[in-house]
């Protein structure tokens, strides 16, 4: 991890994006890698910054012939003084790839209080190009006679070095401008190529600036046109292809923060969708922006799974890609091995300064390889045909063999030690180095066992079997045998107790010792089914507890363990996708309030971030602060955050499927904490599915694909 005193902050940019490029500015629309405190700014496409500077500026006429402000020479005077900021007064999203921006000329117009110029930004970003219309708008009396600056260069820096905190290199010089006299500026190097053009205006190669000058009538706008287009032929991402990945589904509900949400979500989730460039036809999830903007196995599979009711698409895609790169070999550098599925994709070596430095192919992760075959079987299960499947399975029986191994060489459980020095120390979902803490605060020593990936590994052998079964492929009864023997050390090994009863450990360390913290780890095991009923509902008033859900949503760690820290990477900030994750176990095994709990949680905060999740938010108690503590370099959005938005819609409809058994399960939830809910345009098997549910959670209409049986269970009391 980098020292969080140099990572810049995050979470007051503007982020417009469309994957593989984003562009990270100031309220303003402005962007400057040089400012105090933005060295993050700037336009990245495939982990290079390919823009550092963009700022617009504007100067009133100065001896103005024809409304330009001219030299003896007739251009425009290009010194700095006289240049005046835009004074930002609104920023916001405007769907997927476009922010809004509007500003004030405060020295032009009117001398009157009401402004009366106004320069407006529409921006919009496809993948390798950023486009601007900026318009200049008047209600002033008189004609406002100005120029339009715009300062723009690039230092090609590679995201780890803006991560770091570092300050931005040089730009690289514009190496000249296009004789047809329309403004043009570019530079390049090493395989990335930018142009900049801005038609009607004047260059200014030596300083790096294009120029308008113009008048603007009363009661008139002008429009000025910008683009910055980007080429990387060394790029390991590329854009995914235009056809929708999933069905975009309708939500009306009494509580609308909801759809809301959901509709927030699924704009910035098809902004996130990428393929890599050796097999653009299968599309997954960038992890997140800006940090995370490149294919992450842990976070693209979550975030698949999520978005499984809305279409197999996407699963198929991230499973096709990541079974292309799948572990042949053991390599301690990269931590590859037979079987295994990859943590992340760079286009070279990631170093960030402080000692980690990660390989361009990497695979230090515990949880990656069941994941994918938990996502594999629900696909399935959602309709994904055979004849995707069985390409898959020879994947499959390599990821089960390398839960074998993995089970094996770590005395009957998965664990994980950084085998490289360099590398990530903590391989599961809390990678950071501190994540893993005994109850008295102490850090626990690799290699460590964690709870959720025994979870996963349980709930991955199951599946592992039912796929082998049913495409008539050998050992099904082994790899059931080989869970239930986990669930039995599992259950012998991982449970402790403090003064609130007992409850599942985060880990066990080196030593074989439970690691006993309180966490949100518990919260992975509810839907995997290593827990029995009572161990369930043990485990469920654990989470419930306020020391774990009196947040905007779940904590990470308990506020009554050592080590706990409302603003603490792993260690008590609240994660939209742990929560979900914990809702959707919660849900399923029948503990509605719990849930409903933690749901409520992560509504309340939406609003406080217009509904556009971030990876993580501070997890001080709602009765402590108005609103959710921003935690300041939080990547937003994040795929899996976003994601969750329908892993909760999901769980409040309690849906099921089971295609290749010709049912569709609903367990109904009983009163819904948001009211009555309707979701239409679901997909199961390629199919449309509509349903609607009573405020008290019954269901009062379900449109079904043909040939489905729906089986409406009664739930469980919590």
């Amino acid at each position: 991890m980098t020292s969080p005193e140099r990572q810049p902050l995050l979470h007051d940019l503007s982020v417009t994006l469309a994957a593989p490029t984003v562009v990270l500015s100031g309220p303003d629309g402005d962007l400057d890698a040089a400012a105090p405190g933005a060295a993050v700014q700037g336009l990245f496409h495939a982990d290079v910054r390919a823009v550092s500077l963009l700022r617009v500026t504007l100067r009133p006429d100065v001896g103005a012939v024809d409304g330009a402000a001219v030299t003896d020479s007739g251009r425009p005077t290009d010194s700095d003084e006289g240049w005046l900021p835009v004074v930002a007064v609104m920023n916001a999203t405007d769907g997927p790839g476009r922010s809004r921006f509007v500003g004030l000329a405060q020295a032009l117009g009117d001398p009157v209080p009401d402004p009366t110029v106004r320069v407006d930004r529409q921006r919009t970003i496809t993948p390798g190009l950023l486009t601007e219309l900026l318009t200049v708008r008047s209600t002033a009396t008189t004609p406002a006679h100005l120029a339009v600056r715009v300062e723009v260069a690039g230092d090609l820096v590679t995201l780890e070095h803006a991560k770091a905190g570092l300050a931005p290199r040089p730009p690289l010089g514009p190496t000249g401008e296009l004789p047809s006299g329309d403004g043009v500026l570019y530079w390049g190097d090493k395989g990335v190529a930018v142009t900049v053009s801005a038609p009607g205006s004047v260059v200014d190669v030596e300083r790096s600036t294009l120029t308008w000058t113009l008048t603007v009538k009363p009661g008139e706008n002008v429009d000025l046109h910008l683009a910055v287009e980007v080429s990387d032929t060394a790029a390991v991402v590329t854009a995914a292809g235009p056809r929708p990945t999933w069905q975009r589904p309708e939500v009306t509900a009494d509580d609308r923060r909801l759809p809301a949400l959901v509709a927030q979500s699924l704009d910035d989730l098809h902004s996130l969708r990428m393929a890599m460039a050796a097999s653009p036809g299968d599309t997954f999830l960038a992890a997140g922006v800006p940090w995370f903007f490149t294919l992450f196995g842990r976070d693209s599979l979550w975030a698949a799974r999520m978005l499984l009711p809305l279409g197999t698409d996407l699963a198929l895609g991230t499973l096709r890609t990541l079974a292309s790169q799948q572990g042949t070999r053991t390599d301690p550098a990269t931590e590859e091995e037979p079987g295994k599925i990859l943590h992340e994709v760079r286009r070279g070596v990631f170093d960030d300064g402080m000692g980690l430095v990660l390989p361009p192919v990497y695979y230090g992760t515990v949880d990656a390889t069941p994941l994918w075959i938990c996502l594999l079987h629900d696909a399935w299960r959602w309709g994904l045909p055979a004849a995707d499947i069985e390409p898959l399975l020879p994947a499959l029986k390599a990821a089960l063999g390398w839960i074998d191994a993995a089970a094996q060489a770590g005395a009957g459980f998965l664990s994980y030690i950084d085998h490289s020095g360099t590398g990530l120390s903590n391989q599961g979902w809390k990678d950071s180095g501190d994540a893993a803490r005994f109850a008295d605060g102490r850090l626990a020593q690799a290699p460590l066992a964690l709870a959720e990936v025994q979870g996963y590994a349980y709930e991955a052998a199951l599946a592992g079997a039912v796929l082998l079964d049913a495409f008539g492929l050998p050992d099904g009864a082994r790899w059931r045998t080989f869970a239930a023997d986990l669930a039995d050390r599992f259950r012998n090994r991982f449970w402790v107790s403090d003064q609130h009863g007992p409850y599942p450990a985060m880990a066990l360390d080196g030593s074989g010792r439970p690691v006993d913290s309180v966490t949100s780890n518990m919260g992975h095991l509810l839907a995997t089914g290593i827990l029995n009923a009572d161990e369930t509902a043990t485990v469920a008033a654990r989470l419930a507890a306020p020391e774990m859900s009196d947040a905007y949503g779940l904590r990470t760690m308990s506020s009554q363990s050592g080590g706990f820290g409302p603003l603490r990477y792993h260690c008590g900030t609240v994660w939209p996708h742990d929560t979900a994750i914990a809702v959707t176990g919660l849900a399923r095994t029948g503990h509605h309030e719990a849930a409903a709990r933690l749901i409520e949680g992560i509504l309340d905060a939406a609003p406080a971030f217009d509904y556009r999740l971030p990876e993580l938010w501070g997890g001080d108690a709602c009765m402590d602060t108005p609103a959710p503590v921003p935690y300041p370099a939080a990547c937003r959005p994040q795929a899996w955050s976003a994601a969750s938005a329908i892993a909760l819609m999901t769980a409040l409809t309690g849906l099921e499927p089971d295609v290749p058994a010709g049912r569709l399960h609903l367990r109904p939830t009983g009163p819904l904490p948001v009211g009555a809910l309707t979701v239409a345009g679901l997909s199961v098997a390629g199919e449309r599915l509509d349903i609607n549910f009573a405020s008290d959670g019954r269901i009062e209409s379900v449109s079904a694909p043909a040939g489905l049986i729906v089986e409406e269970h009664t739930a469980p009391h919590s």
